[in-house]
């Protein structure tokens, strides 16, 4: 240990405004930084939450209003402080922060003014707010007491018995030089706040099932469970502990979308809209989501592995080995579990590669007049691998018979199709690129799906098959067999 008393030292103490600007460039999302606000609410034990807005164009107002403990005003400006906590020091077990800088970063990122009205048991409602401008003016870190249409946002904090009111204003980040009128401006807010809607849905699910209610003016916003528990056709995998039991890592593997209902295929998708993007790990810390859909670094996203989600519960007291950034939205696990995590992550999602690719098998054994139908088929010739279209395919098979003198000449395009696949321009991309590989009609229109679904189905009933038989092998078929929601609405013409 040094001994400091004779060495020589001097004040660095941080540029208020400077300092301030530095917390606004961390790189918070809205959805990131209203979530960490929600933290707060929670860690103050919380049953209910309102999330409410007043769309003004640059004089838009946000709050977030909940009915926790609430804060008197000497535990207000301690709140208020950034950097209220160390980061080292013991905290209970249910305590979502860790830095103590949450309420004040995530509000910085969204906006250059920001007040907390607060009301604790047996005390009045107390406010103070953070006004850059102010800061940039006087130079000091000082709050003010100060906010437009005060007696307003005091008859909000008086709806509650005790709670806290966190308001955001001069939200330049969002609609700066906007004006009220400007549908453009205020349909890009609302889109931007059903975003925020579906991602609340996800990271605080777990809260929202155990009695949480989260509201968007005024309306209860439904949890989504990743991984659809209750759900028909669900395999999980044992729960495995590693730290004495402190960490839990459960893997889940979610039916074969042949399985699902229109309804839940899309449930499925989640607040992403893609099964693709939401495949992977998903790192709880005290049952509140941290990072949802990622593989960590250990894997690159693949659509085979679409079923494939892997649930990891972290206590708070993990934060620095599993290097939590303030955001909440990092997570990396130490060296010293990795090999475990690799070897677990790689069996679930060899069980869900399974599912996934086999599910045409499961068809043709109960309809065991078909086979299945892919589109492209691996051939050898010369010791090297070729790829080449299958002739047997209904779709092509159809086209040949039809072409007539044009047989030949379809014939050579196919041909030339199939010589010029650049399979190593392929591979090289799918080693290097981390962008997921999209899947048959993936972003595009559906029409042709639809309308080619269609014609075969009259085509197998036309021929004799049963309705029933037509659409199996229709699901048997590539690549129909990843939009069997398009089955149940086929008619026999």
């Amino acid at each position: 240990m040094i001994d400091y008393t004779n060495i020589q030292s001097t004040s660095a103490k941080p540029e208020a405004s400077s300092m301030i600007e530095t917390f606004r460039a961390i790189g918070y999302s809205i959805e990131t930084a209203i979530a960490d606000i929600i933290d707060n609410s929670i860690t103050a034990g919380a049953k209910n939450i309102w999330i409410d807005y007043d769309w003004k164009g640059s004089n838009t107002t946000l709050s977030i209003l909940d009915d926790g403990t609430g804060m008197n005003n000497e535990q207000l400006i301690q709140a208020m402080r950034p950097g209220s906590k160390n980061p080292l020091d013991e905290r209970n077990r249910d305590d979502l922060g860790r830095f103590g800088l949450g309420l004040k970063t995530a509000s910085f990122s969204q906006s250059r003014k920001f007040t907390v009205f607060s009301k604790a048991k047996g005390y009045k409602p107390v406010f103070w707010t953070w006004d850059l401008d102010f800061v940039n003016q006087e130079k000091v870190w000082k709050l003010i007491r100060y906010i437009p249409n005060e007696e307003n946002w005091t008859k909000k904090i008086e709806t509650v018995e005790t709670g806290t009111c966190v308001i955001w204003w001069d939200l330049d980040r969002l609609t700066k030089d906007t004006s009220e009128d400007n549908e453009e401006a205020k349909s890009k807010f609302l889109g931007i706040m059903d975003s925020v809607k579906y991602h609340l849905s996800m990271v605080f699910h777990r809260y929202m099932d155990e009695g949480l209610k989260i509201y968007l003016r005024e309306r209860e916003i439904k949890s989504w469970d990743p991984f659809m528990i209750g759900i028909d056709n669900l395999q999980s995998k044992p729960e495995t502990r590693l730290e004495g039991g402190s960490i839990k890592i459960k893997g889940f593997v979610l039916p074969h979308r042949s399985k699902l209902s229109a309804e839940q295929y899309n449930y499925g998708k989640g607040p992403k809209d893609s099964w693709t993007a939401h495949q992977g790990f998903y790192v709880y810390r005290n049952r509140r989501l941290l990072v949802a859909g990622d593989w960590l670094g250990l894997f690159k996203k693949e659509g085979h592995y679409d079923l494939c989600r892997i649930q990891i519960d972290l206590p708070n007291n993990f934060d620095d080995d599993w290097q939590i950034d303030i955001k909440k939205s990092i997570a990396r696990p130490p060296s010293i579990y990795r090999e475990q995590i690799l070897a677990l992550a790689k069996d679930v999602r060899n069980q869900a590669v399974e599912v996934y690719r086999h599910k045409g098998k499961v068809l043709k054994r109960k309809l065991a007049s078909d086979e299945y139908f892919p589109f492209w088929e691996e051939r050898a010739r010369h010791g090297k691998r070729f790829y080449k279209i299958n002739r047997n395919h209904p779709l092509l098979n159809e086209l040949l018979s039809k072409s007539g003198d044009l047989k030949k000449e379809i014939e050579k395009v196919i041909q030339f199709i199939e010589e010029t696949i650049p399979v190593p321009l392929i591979t090289l991309q799918e080693s290097e690129n981390e962008k997921p590989h999209g899947q048959p009609f993936e972003g595009i229109d559906h029409n042709a799906i639809k309308e080619t679904m269609q014609k075969l189905f009259n085509g197998f009933v036309a021929s004799g098959l049963s309705i029933e038989k037509a659409k199996a092998r229709i699901l048997n078929t590539e690549p129909y067999n990843f939009y069997p929601e398009y089955i149940e609405f086929l008619t026999n013409e």
